[in-house]
């Protein structure tokens, strides 16, 4: 059996790092007029997208992914940071006419960003056929539209308990769309700022939306997550970083270690916990690949964090 499959993003990262703050650059009464350019330090290129991420964390914590995704012709240095990791990399459709999806990311010094994203073969439906064996966990990541409407379909009609996270995508998804990817799913995930991006377009609430799944993840960065079920909810505080070198992927982080507590049949609660535990580590480190720890590590930072010993 597949034990997870992921559909999102695999994109290459051009992180670049700006020395002040946007908002001292952006006039109130010139915002329906923007011109300003920022100077930054030379970019760096790293392994990214939605579902790379998620993997790769998932690969820290012991358990393999295999991903749903189309990329590039120049997807070959990719690949080999795939295999070298022990990410299935075996479903991903190849286009050898485009490139690989690019994401630009500039980063203030109050880790605000500016993110430009050109999906190259990303945007491409996935024309590879499905596993017609069930699976233990899909997650529906950030991806392109149709993607993002199939897989729910795909995983319902398997039977297969999954995670829908729109993110960067609720800004194309129209309403009756982002409806249909909640409908169905385990767990719906979202920052507190797409959580009213997602209540805009659907007229949907937090309890509309918890009452058609197990629970709704919110989550807001360094001030924690929320877990919001039919019947109650859970605030869970962060585990506080170290230091902040890159808030970039740390949803990703996030998700990957709550995958792993729901896939040992933890309570959302653990499951929230070891999220926010992977999602600190993805911080203190530039890139959304370049974390890593060992599972005694791991295991201690959560057991400090929150005065119980870690479930995993």
């Amino acid at each position: 059996m597949v034990r997870i499959l992921i559909s999102g993003s695999v994109a290459y990262d051009r992180i670049m790092d700006f020395d002040g703050f946007f908002r001292d650059h952006f006039l109130p009464e010139k915002l329906h007029t923007i011109n300003v350019s920022f100077s930054v330090a030379a970019p760096a290129q790293e392994f990214g997208g939605t579902a790379g991420n998620i993997a790769y964390t998932l690969a820290l914590l012991e358990e393999k992914a295999s991903i749903i995704a189309t990329v590039g012709s120049d997807f070959s240095e990719y690949r080999k940071h795939l295999d070298a990791t022990g990410i299935d990399a075996s479903l991903i459709a190849v286009r050898h006419d485009l490139p690989t999806a690019s994401a630009y990311i500039m980063t203030d010094r109050g880790d605000n960003q500016i993110a430009a994203f050109s999906a190259g073969a990303g945007a491409l439906a996935y024309g590879n056929d499905l596993p017609q064996e069930v699976a233990a966990l899909g997650i529906v990541a950030p991806s392109c539209v149709s993607d993002m409407l199939m897989l729910p379909d795909y995983f319902r009609r398997m039977k297969v308990p999954h995670f829908y996270d729109p993110g960067q995508q609720i800004t194309v998804l129209d309403g009756d769309q982002l409806k249909s990817g909640i409908n169905g799913a385990t767990t719906v995930f979202a920052n507190d700022y797409e959580l009213s991006l997602i209540g805009n377009k659907t007229g949907w609430g937090e309890k509309e939306i918890a009452e058609r799944v197990e629970a709704l993840i919110v989550t807001y960065g360094a001030k924690g997550s929320r877990i919001i079920t039919r019947a109650d909810e859970t605030r869970i505080p962060a585990v506080t970083a170290t230091h902040v070198a890159d808030p970039t992927g740390a949803g990703d982080g996030y998700r990957a270690g709550f995958a792993k507590g729901f896939l040992a049949q933890l309570p959302f609660e653990v499951c929230a916990k070891l999220g926010s535990c992977a999602a600190a580590y993805v911080v203190e480190r530039r890139g959304t690949q370049n974390h890593g720890f060992t599972k005694d590590e791991f295991r201690k930072r959560f057991q400090g964090a929150y005065g119980e010993p870690c479930p995993i």
